[in-house]
């Protein structure tokens, strides 16, 4: 074989595999920070999803203490009833 032959062959073929193996390291790199943006993505749902996990539980302990102070004090004024009626009768 002749030097341009090899040349020709070298050119013709060497350039697609080259240009494959660059887009190849290209993609490569683009997919590693999509995965490193949808990791931050769910570390900040996660966050997020805790934060309102203890704002509800927090609304919760205070709907409980409301409830049962004012379950106390309906409670109260069913027995102040109950001793009127008891006195009426």
């Amino acid at each position: 074989m002749e030097i341009e032959t090899v040349m020709d062959l070298l050119a013709n073929q060497g350039f697609p595999i080259v240009l494959s193996i660059l887009l190849i390291f290209r993609i490569d790199r683009f997919m590693q920070e999509i995965v490193k943006a949808q990791k931050e993505g769910y570390r900040q749902i996660l966050e997020n999803t805790k934060e309102i996990h203890s704002t509800m539980t927090g609304f919760n302990s205070e709907n409980r203490e409301y409830c049962a102070q004012h379950f106390s004090e309906v409670q109260k004024e069913l027995n102040g009833m109950k001793v009127e009626l008891g006195k009426i009768e």
